[in-house]
Order: C-alpha cells, then structure tokens, then sequence
C-alpha cells in the first residue's frame, strides 16, 4: 500500500502557501517514493497552515505544520524511508494537537479529512446514506420528526427550531416550494459557512436534499456571497458531480423523489443574511427586509412557500439521519442541543474553527482550545455574535455556551464568530468599529437604522477624538433603545448590541474618555500624549529621524525632546526607540 501525502487547500491554507508547497511536493514526488498525492479542506487550525498530512502505508498519521515549499524534500524523503522521526519541528506538538482533540465535531466532521473536489471520497465514508435513508424508509414526516427530535436549531444566529420551519414549508399550501441555503455569512471575523462549503460541500447538498424532501421542495437555492470564490468552485464542481451520481436532479435514487440545485452569488451585503432581504436578492431586487409576517414558509421565494437555514445547520443533517436524533440531542444542554462550530480569532494563541458541544464555557474555548490569550497580555474581552452581538468580559468567561446564557450577558450566539481581545483594545473604539460596519451596511429603508446608527456612530467618534461630553453614556443608551425598538429588521435591531455591552461591562472606560481625556488602552490617538523619559533617553536621535513631523529636537548623546505642539501621535517614536525612552499617556 502507498503512503499518502495530502495538503490542506482551503482559503486559509492557500492564504498561507500551500499552492507553492503542493507544486513543491509533486516536484519531490519522483517515481521512487511510493506515495500519492492530493489535497483536503481546512481542518481547522489555521494557526498552523500550510498543513501537510502524511499518511504513511499503514495508514498512521504524521501531520506536518507551517510547511515551506523547501520542506518538501525532506519529507518525501521520510516516507520514501518509511521513517518520520528526522521531520523534527515540522510535525505538529502535542500541545497543539489537544487543538482537535478537545473538539466534538458533527458540521465539520469531514473537513479538512476528505478531498473536497472527489465525490467518491465523500461516499467512501458515508456519504449519501442519510439520504438514501431518508428516501427510502422515511416519511417526509418521519424526516421533520427526526430533526425534532435532535432538537436542531438553527444555526445561523437565531437559533430557531429547525423542525419548526420545516414543517411550517411543509404544510402551507402548493405545490411550488424552494429550499433556500443562507451562504451570505457577513460577520468579521466569521468563515465557518465558508470552511464548510470549501472543505465538505457534499455534506450541504446532502442535508439540503433530506431538507427539500422534507417539505416538498423541487428546487434548492444555495446564496453564497461572491468573496468566497473558492467555495463557489468547489460546491459547483460537487453539484455536476452529485447530479451525475443520481443524488439530486430527477429521480433521486430511483425514489421518485426530484430536486435539482443552483448558486446564486451575492453581492456581498451584510443586509442579505436577513432571509427576507436574502429573497429579494435572489429575486433580483435590491436586498431590502420585508415586513413580516407573511413569513417565507408562507410567502417566501417568488411568494411561494420557502424555507431558509444556513450552512452549519444543513451541514448536521445527514448525521442526524443517519445517527438518529436522540444522538444528537444527547450532546449539549436541554435547551441548545447538539454542537456549535465558532470560528475563533483576534488575540488567541490558536486562531480557527471549534465545534464543541452546547454547555462548555467561554474558558473552555478561548483558554483550552484556543490556548489563551498571545504575548503574555491580559484576557479583555470576547465579541460574540459579530456586529449583532456584544462584549463579553473576563468577569463572565465562565459563562455556559449555549442560546439563553448568552443572551442573559447582551451578547448572542449568532453565526459563530468569537472575536477575542487582550487589555490592549480599546472598548469605545470596539463598539465604535462595529457601529460603523453596520450603519455602512443598512439598507436604508427604515428611519431607526439608517439613521440612528449614524448618530450613534457620531456620538462615538466624538468620544473618542476627545470631545465627549456629560450626558453623552446616558444619550447613546437612549438611542440605542429608540433604534433596537423601531428597526424593521434584525440588522437595526440588533445593531446597538456591541454598544449597550461595551456600556454595561466597561462603563469606566467611557468615563475615562470623556472626563479625563485618557483612553486606558492608549489606542485612541487624539487622547494620548507622548514624551521622552530623559533618564532612559541615550541620546540615539533614532525617535528623531522617525518622526514625521519633525516634532522631536535634541543632541546626539543627550536627551531628546517631543514638541507636544507639533507632536501628530502617529507612534513612531516609540516604535524605533530601542531603549523604552517613549512614554505614552
């Protein structure tokens, strides 16, 4: 049996040189090493890529991380040799590997393990046998029960029952009905729909089939944003490839059951993650929400009975099937069951993808998993549920994951975005950025949210140049109600959130900006003032052929001073002093 050399190919692994050390190894790979050589999706470490996955022929694994293209040779050499104790520090640690091993994973439980663009990789592990299942022994009834039973919800921030919205498509009235996949993830700092679909696109189309024949659909939409072109590649290539298999289109597997399946590439509008907004795109509409109800099980695509879920919540569906519901719903609490994949980045040593079970806590993830917080700093804060949700503080890092416990903070669980941050971030200039993105992406058509999160946002940007005045904390809390009161859609509604949770945990840090004139992360460049402590300063003069504004003055070999007149605060002082002479207040 040849060994088997594999490179993880998703975004982040591409990002990170994996096409240049793939051409690298098929350049090694000469006719005596017996090894082939392909490639997989993101596993989920993306800390780590480029990541080559060495198994050797007995089928044992030697993953090998942070892969050079100059590294090839040394490790078809190692499977050539049939020996990989000499890759040294290019296989992974075992520090690193509790990354996957403290993981549950259902939404990503092939990712980064089977080739993306080969079907017969995904039916080599069962892929398609939920649907068979489903198809043949199944009701559509008995399908709805089943993800009732699994206690499924939604996972693309809601968290409403799925089953519920299934079977609400499945009893209203006609015969034309669309299945709609929500791919429009929008949230900084969010890639799990992209991973997924990037990684594991069959898994999509197969929950989506089981899904469709659930509620008497012919059609499935997938709505992907067009800045995900390798995931439109990719889940183009497995819909030919399910088509010519029989696992969708006419006659799926001889059941008499037909659907077929499109893409539709977005624009890119944070707006359009609303399914409302989403339909009007896909019907070619400016993305706008629609009042609600009539809802899209009733009065959805082209005001035919639609159904929306997003990618993760179709991705657990064949697992369900095949495993059964009480399976799933064995994992997490009793009111958020099953698994929930974050994508974890900012501040952590570990940045990627985590699926654990609903109930572990904040400290679970963000210190177990991801490994705490890089450089030796101060764990701050978490953003969770992306613009829409809120801050978390260190105070609450044992709060429990799941639905109703992060809501009780003023955050949500949202898409899965956990953006986290160290005692060097700013908190009125967090709110700030996240305020910003969401009055950029407003549709306009409701008064509250066009123009209420720009008079937030004014109101911030005020604060943070220095001028903030008395009275300015109790007006963007009065705001902030007004907008989440008369916003027609979760955008605006949800869109005070990163404020009202900076507000409540880190109130001191506003008062700090508007009484003091001092931002105590030192970010906020109008309130910081710099200086040069004259009992470390030796007298370089580097501070001074750095300072683009030629604030600083003085003699070679003796103190250096800042002009705080002319001083622009632009930091570069500090950063070329080699003897931490620069003071900032």
């Amino acid at each position: 049996m040849k060994a088997r050399i594999v490179v993880g190919e998703g975004s982040c692994g591409l990002a990170a040189g994996a096409g240049a050390v793939y051409d690298a190894l098929q350049a090694a790979l000469t006719a005596d090493v017996p090894a082939t050589l392909g490639i997989t999706g993101c596993i989920g470490m993306c800390y780590l890529e480029p990541i080559v996955d060495v198994y050797d022929a007995a089928g044992a694994l030697h993953r090998c991380v942070r892969v050079k293209p100059e590294d090839a040779a040394a490790i078809t050499a190692a499977v050539k040799a049939d020996d990989f104790s000499g890759l040294g520090e290019l296989l992974i640690s075992a520090e690193d590997e509790t990354f996957l091993s403290r993981q549950t994973r259902i939404a990503l439980r092939h990712c980064g393990l089977i080739d993306p663009e080969d079907v017969d990789d995904y039916t080599a592990g069962d892929g398609y046998k939920a649907l068979e299942k489903a198809l043949k022994t199944m009701t559509p009834e008995q399908v709805i029960e089943e993800i009732k039973t699994s206690g499924l919800a939604g996972r693309g921030g809601a968290g409403f029952p799925t089953w519920f919205k299934w079977n609400a498509a499945r009893a209203s009235e006609g015969e034309e009905k669309y299945l709609i996949c929500n791919a429009d993830e929008g949230d900084p700092g969010a890639f799990m729909d992209r991973a997924v679909i990037e990684s594991d696109p069959h898994s999509l189309i197969e929950g989506m089939m089981i899904a469709a024949y659930a509620i008497g659909a012919k059609e499935a939409i997938v709505y992907v944003r067009a800045e995900y072109p390798l995931a439109i590649v990719r889940l183009t290539k497995a819909i030919g490839d399910a088509r010519a298999k029989g696992f969708l289109g006419k006659n799926i597997l001889g059941s008499g059951f037909s659907c077929d399946m499109r893409i539709k590439a977005g624009a890119g509008a944070f707006v359009c993650g609303e399914e409302t907004a989403l339909i009007e795109s896909l019907e070619g509409s400016r993305g706008m929400p629609r009042l609600k109800p009539p809802f899209p099980a009733e009065a959805g695509y082209w005001h035919k009975p639609s159904n929306i879920n997003n990618v993760e919540t179709f991705a657990n569906v064949a697992w369900i099937i095949l495993n059964g519901g009480a399976a799933f719903a064995a994992m997490g609490t009793e009111r958020s069951r099953g698994t929930k994949v974050f994508a974890v980045t900012g501040k952590v040593k570990r940045g990627g993808l985590v699926e654990i079970p609903m109930g572990k806590t904040l400290r679970d993830v963000i210190f177990g998993i991801a490994g705490g917080i890089r450089d030796g700093r101060e764990f701050k804060a978490v953003q969770l549920g992306g613009p829409s949700g809120g801050c978390i503080p260190a105070s609450l890092l044992d709060t429990v994951i799941d639905y109703a416990s992060l809501q009780a903070t003023g955050a949500i669980m949202g898409s899965g975005g956990m953006v986290v941050m160290d005692d060097s971030t700013c908190m009125v200039g967090v709110a700030k950025f996240f305020l910003e993105f969401t009055t950029k992406e407003s549709c306009g058509k409701c008064v509250h949210c066009r123009i209420g999160t720009k008079r937030l946002g004014e109101i911030l940007q005020r604060i943070v140049d220095g001028e903030g005045k008395e009275g300015d904390v109790e007006l963007l809390e009065e705001l902030c109600e007004t907008v989440k009161a008369g916003a027609l859609c979760g955008l605006g509604q949800s869109a005070p959130n990163p404020v009202l949770t900076t507000i409540r945990y880190f109130r001191d840090e506003y008062d700090a900006h508007i009484r003091d004139h001092k931002c105590p992360a030192k970010q906020c460049r109008p309130l910081l003032t710099y200086s040069i402590d004259e009992t470390a300063c030796k007298g370089c003069s580097l501070c001074s052929q750095k300072c683009p504004a030629k604030a600083i003055s003085g003699e070679r070999k003796k103190p250096f001073k800042i002009d705080p007149a002319a001083c622009i605060r632009c930091g570069a002082c500090a950063a070329a002093c080699r003897f931490d002479a620069v003071r900032v207040d």
